[in-house]
């Protein structure tokens, strides 16, 4: 019995030690969902949410909760929820090591900015009748007050067009987030529109992080209702295209 002992203790230090230079990203992930990415405890998260949060009606620079991104890991001024970007530096470090490089390009944007986005699509399309003109927007463009960038938990990667990471170094990037982003909390939440998804088009650059961006989603759906969707132009088609079944909730169920 004594020889068995001995002899099993000596193959697991055999294996370990032929192991230990290699990547173990099972091992990795474990580790980062326990120690890297420090959730928020439920319900801190949810006496932290107000109306005003989740419809992005707040000013997200003085916000507590959220920080400026590294120039490092960004190409212009971007602010994201403090434990949304812990747990993209945990991956962008790891894709860095397997030589892929993520670049935040867009994070955070608040009720006016999202106004400004859509207003401004919103004139380009004026030849169109209200809701198809509505619709042609929100093929990639959320109606300020339903946007998931309004809470730092959303960021588009890289380059805003699926072609890009069709083929060379956008499909490496792809296919990367593809098998390590859910490891740290992301998921790309427009994807194609199977399984009784809807809304949005699919969007390859856009990543959520799930651990917050459940919880606000959970809060938005209780909560916020189509009269507090307005103060934009056409606001009005909110209710008739039902925004928030079809796009605020049309996200991968995967």
């Amino acid at each position: 019995m004594k020889n068995l002992v001995l002899f099993t203790f000596i193959m697991i230090l055999c294996i370990l030690h032929s192991c230990k230079d290699e990547k173990q990203p099972v091992l990795v992930d474990k580790q980062i969902v326990k120690t890297i990415v420090k959730e928020i405890p439920k319900k801190k998260i949810d006496s932290m949410i107000t109306k005003d949060f989740v419809l992005g009606k707040f000013n997200y620079t003085k916000h507590d909760a959220f920080e400026k991104v590294n120039a490092s890991h960004s190409s212009k001024t971007i602010y994201l929820n403090k434990n949304c970007y812990e747990a993209f530096k945990a991956m962008s470090k790891q894709a860095k090591e397997d030589g892929i490089n993520l670049k935040i390009i867009s994070g955070t944007r608040n009720f006016y900015e999202q106004k400004s986005i859509w207003e401004r699509k919103w004139k380009k399309y004026e030849s169109l009748e209200p809701n198809v003109r509505a619709l042609k927007i929100l093929e990639y463009s959320s109606m300020p007050t339903s946007s998931r960038h309004h809470w730092g938990t959303d960021m588009d990667l890289n380059n805003l067009n699926n072609r890009y990471f069709e083929k060379g170094e956008g499909l490496k990037i792809y296919n990367w987030l593809l098998k390590h982003a859910k490891a740290y909390g992301f998921k790309q939440v427009y994807t194609e529109k199977t399984h009784g998804r809807t809304g949005y088009n699919k969007e390859k650059w856009h990543w959520s992080y799930m651990p917050l961006a459940e919880t606000y989603l959970e809060f938005y759906n209780a909560n916020i209702s189509y009269a507090d969707i307005i103060d934009f132009k056409g606001f009005e088609q909110a209710q008739e295209l039902d925004v928030i079944k079809y796009y605020v909730n049309g996200i991968s169920k995967d």
